[in-house]
């Protein structure tokens, strides 16, 4: 099955970097292509939103935050508003993590965000509007705001907390910080391979829509924590309600469900779910199987499903 999936991927899922298989916590596959190895951390792209639904959740837990129900202006209190703005105030935490927040733009304004030297004002600038909540907007300029939310929450830096918390617990290497002062430099990030690695912005703040970099084990490791309802290596690092509570449906976009900040894989008598990036970068997760997929790959604007492998290849044959 292994040698026949090998070539699949070879064949089929040319930018593919690695994958790791773990089934009941026993990692059944492991490969890497394009010469990449496993000490070799890639950027995960969107699948750092998920990582940060997991930090989140060890910031509720924890008691830093005391609800997804939580105003967001409650973490900015220097914060000023716009004349006449409105709607900004009513916004909470999980009008971010479920994309149902409203916002001043119809498409990313990458370069009114990231060419100022505050990204988390800017996003602050572009929420809000005269738009009602409830329709999902998928984005990952809006939900940078929630690495300051959590710095002011906790008092530590998106990435001291999430290593204290999640990282470290997991034997996960911490992050460095990366700074992107050009549009050059993130096109040469996009096909990173080294160390573990974050993107920050020019006041410090690491990005939480993407910019993450984490091996292939990494990820999976993650997964595996998932799977054994937040618990790993003896210690209980997320709560199993926030587990079950993020990944279960709290909006939906063209038939597909979301969760907080996962994609749900929602099939006849069962669940499973998904964080998933641009370029075929995944972390798949069944909790009934107890099966965790990770892929990492190189960005690649066209790219193959890399579900269809999962359900086709992975999960009728392991």
């Amino acid at each position: 099955m292994f040698e026949k999936l090998n070539n699949i991927i070879e064949d089929e899922y040319s930018n593919m970097n690695g994958i790791m298989i773990i089934k009941e916590d026993v990692c059944v596959f492991e490969s890497y292509f394009n010469g990449h190895k496993a000490c070799d951390a890639v950027h995960l792209t969107s699948v750092t939103k998920s990582m940060i639904s997991l930090i989140i959740g060890i910031a509720i837990d924890k008691g830093y935050i005391q609800s997804v129900d939580q105003k967001i202006l409650e973490f900015f209190p220097d914060y000023t508003l716009k004349r006449g703005e409105k709607t900004i105030r009513e916004i909470k935490i999980k009008h971010l993590l479920s994309m149902t927040a409203p916002y001043k733009f119809k498409s990313e304004p990458y370069t009114k965000v990231y060419g100022t030297k505050d990204w988390t004002k800017a996003t602050l600038d572009l929420l809000g509007g005269r738009k009602g909540f409830g329709d999902f907007k998928y984005t990952s300029i809006g939900i940078h705001l929630l690495s300051g939310l959590i710095e002011h929450a906790t008092g530590l830096s998106l990435l001291d907390f999430a290593y204290k918390f999640l990282f470290e617990p997991l034997s996960i290497e911490k992050p460095k910080k990366i700074y992107m002062p050009s549009k050059e430099a993130y096109m040469a990030f996009i096909k990173y391979r080294g160390v573990n690695a974050w993107i920050s912005d020019p006041s410090d703040a690491c990005t939480t829509g993407w910019g993450l970099a984490l091996k292939v084990k990494d990820i999976a490791v993650i997964g595996q924590m998932i799977v054994n309802d937040g618990c790993l290596f003896g210690q209980q690092i997320i709560s199993k309600e926030w587990i079950r509570e993020s990944t279960k449906r709290h909006s939906n976009w063209q038939g597909l469900s979301y969760g907080y900040l996962w994609w749900l894989i929602e099939e006849k008598e069962k669940n499973s779910f998904a964080a998933i990036g641009d370029g075929g970068n995944i972390l798949f997760v069944d909790p009934e199987l107890k099966i965790v997929v990770a892929i990492t790959s190189s960005f690649k604007p066209q790219y193959k499903d890399r579900m269809k492998l999962i359900h086709d290849h992975i999960l009728n044959e392991i």
